[in-house]
């Protein structure tokens, strides 16, 4: 399974890198973007349950939401983009590879198995007993394996990341006074 893993996150960094050359955004960018897009999910798939639960548990439900948000507000939401992103850019600069890659294998491989495992078990539930949960618990599982990737990977350094009139080999020709193009 961790071979699984190397080469999923090779691919993934791959594309991330291809993304930035294209759009200038980094793979931390697009990692807050599912980021976001799970959270949306979360409370979703929480508004499904408050919806079909007795009084009990939606107040244990708009409970745990509301502290949900509050420590989405302490943590997540405090530093900025740009600010993981210029830890991620003088990291790569000195040459030093991103820590996740090794340290968070494991819970890569974890949710990778969970989604997989979950994925073909959860459809045949879902068809089964037509349970209405389990149609956003399966997102929101590819969306966290996604953005467990999405950390790993490294971005390029900024100065690799050029404008289309920087690239070599297509070097505008030069001008001479009085010519005209």
């Amino acid at each position: 399974m961790i071979y699984l893993d190397t080469l999923i996150l090779n691919a993934i960094e791959t594309a991330c890198r291809r993304f930035q050359r294209l759009t200038g955004r980094t793979n931390i960018w697009l990692a807050v973007q599912l980021t976001n897009l799970s959270i949306v999910v979360y409370f979703a798939w929480a508004g499904i349950a408050f919806a079909t639960a007795d009084a009990e548990l939606r107040v244990v439900v708009g409970v745990f939401c509301v502290a949900l948000v509050y420590a989405l507000v302490q943590t997540l939401f405090r530093e900025s983009i740009e600010a993981y992103e210029n830890s991620a850019f003088r990291r790569v600069a000195s040459g030093k590879r991103n820590p996740r890659r090794v340290r968070d294998a494991f819970l890569r491989v974890s949710f990778l198995a969970l989604t997989l495992f979950f994925g073909c078990l959860g459809i045949a539930v879902y068809r089964i007993f037509e349970l209405r949960i389990l149609l956003l618990t399966l997102p929101l599982l590819v969306l966290t394996t996604g953005v467990l990737y999405l950390l790993a990977c490294d971005p390029l350094p900024p100065r690799a990341v050029a404008v289309p009139e920087e690239r070599p080999g297509l070097a505008q020709v030069p001008i001479k006074v009085g010519e005209t193009p």
